[in-house]
């Protein structure tokens, strides 16, 4: 459940979140596609398997995900000890929803010859039924450890996967499942923005399409693109992914044009994660104020999830959780 709503009027959220934030230990986490003012009051802002490796080697009592469900999930399953809250529990994700727990698991049944490489976007279900859980970071340095004879699953997302495949040489088996943000980048509309800004690089997600893909100069995590626009000489940037990203492009380069990638309708308006959206500091508060709504996960999953987290962490040589924007 939600955390039930009450009248806010006339308080000063910023100081209310900051009072309860020290009272029950906790730390916050906000996640690069999170709203600016969440950005800035959290204690780390990064990609979501840092974020929560950042908390669980912290002292916290409480994190205060703000983020969506399966990256609560993750830090619960990191934290098993600590309180984990999400401000709205209905935050969910189009790439976990693209993939039920009972479907992914009647198709590993029936390709056993297969392991399955799953994109850490997906429940705590259906980690538990995968071998090696992958980050857009991680997903080729692991894939260099397995042999190229080996068949794979990849899952979730089909566009990250044929990304993979395209840049590895594997023939992958890739689920159905794609991310409603990054697929709404229109081609057509971006072309026209090239031919605007024809000194301006192009930095995307490997979530996107290949339609967007070919046009870009840099393709890689959130981490990796926003060190990408801040290492890039070029004064004016394009960006496909999520555009609140763009927040943290501009704090640490003030000097520099940042430009989202349109979608359709010629804006970037539908590249705005709705699930994202719905933490607000209002619901920060709430949840702060009354420690819900909470992560809950059986021990048999969480052990079952946990370990192909644990062999990602083995396999990309524990660079996770390096790298994050900390404000404390």
């Amino acid at each position: 459940m939600n955390a039930p709503a009450k009248s806010l009027k006339g308080l000063d959220l910023k100081a209310e979140i900051d009072r309860l934030r020290k009272e029950r230990n906790a730390v916050i986490l906000a996640h690069y596609y999170q709203t600016p003012d969440i950005q800035d009051l959290a204690d780390f802002v990064g990609d979501s398997l840092d974020l929560s490796a950042k908390a669980a080697a912290t002292d916290a009592d409480v994190i205060a995900f703000c983020g969506v469900r399966f990256m609560a999930e993750v830090a619960k399953i990191l934290s098993p000890d600590k309180t984990v809250i999400l401000p709205d529990m209905n935050a969910g994700c189009s790439l976990e929803d693209s993939c039920p727990p009972e479907q992914f698991a009647a198709f590993r049944a029936a390709h056993p010859d297969h392991i399955a490489l799953t994109y850490i976007n997906c429940s705590a279900a259906v980690k538990a039924h995968s071998d090696i859980i992958v980050t857009s970071s991680s997903a080729e340095r692991i894939l260099a450890q397995l042999p190229m004879d080996q068949k794979i699953i990849f899952a979730p997302d089909k566009n990250l996967g044929a990304w993979f495949n395209r840049k590895t040489g594997r023939d992958m088996l890739l689920w159905p499942g794609a991310c409603i943000v990054h697929e709404a980048f229109s081609e057509t509309e971006l072309l026209k923005l090239k031919a605007q800004y024809p000194d301006a690089p192009v930095a995307a997600h490997p979530e996107c399409p290949a339609f967007i893909l070919d046009h870009a100069d840099e393709v890689g995590s959130t981490r990796a693109i926003l060190d990408f626009a801040l290492a890039s000489p070029a004064s004016t940037i394009i960006v496909a992914t999520e555009p609140h990203i763009i927040h943290q492009m501009e704090k640490a380069a003030p000097h520099k044009t940042f430009i989202g990638a349109p979608g359709a309708d010629g804006n970037c308006n539908c590249n705005m994660c709705p699930y994202m959206a719905m933490n607000t500091m209002e619901k920060l508060y709430v949840s702060l104020r009354d420690m819900e709504p909470r992560i809950e996960l059986d021990e048999a999953t969480r052990l079952a999830a946990k370990k192909p987290l644990d062999r990602m962490l083995e396999m990309a040589g524990r660079t996770v959780g390096k790298g994050d924007l900390g404000s404390r």
